[in-house]
């Protein structure tokens, strides 16, 4: 199994402020799919912002990281146990798991170890989910200098991994028979500060600044202080794309 790729610890506080959370209908539809609703395992977790979401509908969440800082520096919540663990090796017991989550995270794992232990740790006719997202739509001239910031400025510093996301995860192996859902999305409102933060969470930018020793996103906030009121908001809208399965 090859070696855990730390894309986030860096950024983890960023994190915590920029990234978005996902949409409670989101995780209503995948409560009515399970038989029961004792544990779900929400795997890679980064700072929980799913795990927290799934509490409102399982009696306890089981979230994990192999990051320690992600980990650190995640939300708590009463209902949600979190541990340092990867993806493809876990502590939970056979047969246990009523659903099993994976937010913009399924990229980065070992495919065949990983769903070799997801189907070691599902009930009978649990169910997994994975979803992802990509660039958020703002406005249309916004939207073309944040596409140019990704496939230009940064887009030499995405991975493998990124591209599977770019895709939206057409190209990933589900081994489970698969379950049509509705379509969801993130709606956000956001300053500029905000929105520059979040840019600063991709781990394509921190690959830039370690090479080049200065932040791109200064060069953005400048192009985008044009079309930005000073002061104001607006909203972002994220689709999600997904891939739903019953063990």
């Amino acid at each position: 199994m090859p070696p855990f790729k730390d894309n986030f610890s860096k950024q983890s506080d960023l994190y915590v402020k920029y990234r978005p959370h996902y949409p409670v209908e989101l995780f209503s539809f995948l409560a009515t799919l399970t038989d029961e609703h004792e544990l779900a395992w929400d795997c890679g977790t980064g700072n929980g912002q799913a795990a927290t979401g799934l509490a409102d509908f399982y009696s306890t969440v089981f979230a994990t990281d192999p990051s320690e800082q992600q980990i650190s520096n995640a939300f708590p919540h009463k209902k949600v146990t979190y541990a340092v663990e990867k993806a493809e090796q876990n502590s939970l017991a056979t047969n246990s798991v009523d659903l099993l989550t994976m937010a913009n995270a399924l990229h980065w794992f070992d495919f065949d170890v990983f769903y070799k232990e997801a189907r070691r740790v599902l009930k009978k006719n649990g169910i997994i989910a994975a979803w992802a997202y990509g660039l958020p739509e703002i406005a249309t001239e916004i939207d073309k200098i944040v596409k140019h910031f990704h496939d230009h400025v940064v887009g030499k510093f995405w991975l493998a991994e990124n591209r599977l996301v770019e895709k939206g995860y057409t190209t990933i192996p589900f081994p489970f028979t698969e379950i049509k859902s509705p379509a969801f999305a993130y709606e956000k409102t956001l300053s500029l500060d905000e929105l520059i933060g979040y840019f600063n969470t991709w781990s394509a930018t921190q690959r830039f600044i370690n090479e080049n020793n200065f932040n791109p996103t200064e060069k953005l906030r400048q192009e985008l202080n044009t079309l930005w009121s000073a002061g104001s908001e607006k909203k972002l809208t994220w689709k999600l794309v997904l891939k739903i399965g019953r063990a």
